[in-house]
């Protein structure tokens, strides 16, 4: 009778709702757990060589540097627009190559990542000619090409930079033939639209193709925030400039930046 009684008493104290509570809080934690460690396995981390980075002329990643200053006021400049406007993705081209448009979205990216507060994600869609992963001294086999081809997913073709106390993700990309086929399909809009959908303080900085070189860019712009236009002296001509405003009506040009101006045009300011 004392048993029975004990496991009556047993069963009155049992509360099932509770208990499944108990049950599927603890299986929510276990599958954040299970998430974080697939994701951190499928994190690629890779220190830069400082040594390296300016034989590049990539600079920004030191705040000391006097060099990294233009880099830094841009930063400024186009983070206040984009915040106010609640923009996330910034897209950096150029009328034709060699204007500098990937050594410019390097630096801006590496000075915005000294910033701890921010979240940086640096994207090479320049298929065709990449060139964000050799300026970094890193090494890609598939990046945005696996993902778009469906052989490998964003995390695992994400590669952590760190330099110092900074640090970016960087989504490297190997070329491709099929390069216009490619940035128009359906794999790149839903790219572009997983990358948007990070994080409230994460910025996406998008190295594309020259703007007149190929219809990679016009397929792309439309799903963008903003545009860094770059351009450089005894490169481009006024009417290249011109003419790219006729595909830049579908975003908003947040800033342009001229590259390769002369020292002695440059006004020198002292500070105390």
């Amino acid at each position: 009778m004392e048993n029975i009684r004990q496991a009556l008493e047993r069963a009155k104290a049992y509360r099932p709702e509770e208990q499944s509570g108990i049950y599927f809080e603890a299986s929510q934690k276990q599958a954040a757990r299970n998430i974080a460690d697939r994701n951190h396995k499928k994190a690629v981390e890779f220190e830069l060589d400082s040594a390296y980075l300016q034989s590049q002329r990539i600079v920004a990643y030191n705040g000391q540097d006097p060099r990294s200053r233009s880099f830094d006021i841009l930063r400024t400049e186009v983070l206040r627009t984009m915040d106010l406007k609640g923009w996330k993705t910034l897209a950096i081209t150029s009328p034709t190559p060699s204007c500098g448009k990937t050594l410019t979205a390097i630096n801006f990216a590496l000075s915005l990542a000294r910033q701890s507060e921010r979240q940086v994600s640096l994207v090479d869609l320049d298929l065709r000619k990449p060139h964000v992963a050799a300026s970094l001294g890193l090494t890609c086999r598939d990046g945005v090409l696996g993902v778009l081809e469906g052989r490998i997913d964003i995390e695992r073709a994400t590669i952590e930079a760190r330099i110092g106390s900074s640090k970016l993700d960087v989504l490297p990309t190997a070329s491709s033939l099929n390069a216009s086929d490619l940035v128009a399909s359906p794999a790149m809009k839903m790219l572009l639209q997983d990358l948007a959908g990070y994080g409230q303080s994460r910025i996406v900085i998008l190295d594309l193709p020259p703007i007149l070189t190929g219809h990679d860019v016009i397929s792309i712009l439309p799903q963008v925030d903003c545009v860094l236009l770059v351009a450089a002296v005894g490169t481009s001509r006024v009417s290249e400039i011109e003419e790219c405003n006729k595909y830049l009506q579908v975003t908003d040009v947040v800033r342009f930046v001229l590259n390769k101006v002369p020292e002695t045009a440059i006004t020198t300011y002292a500070y105390y």
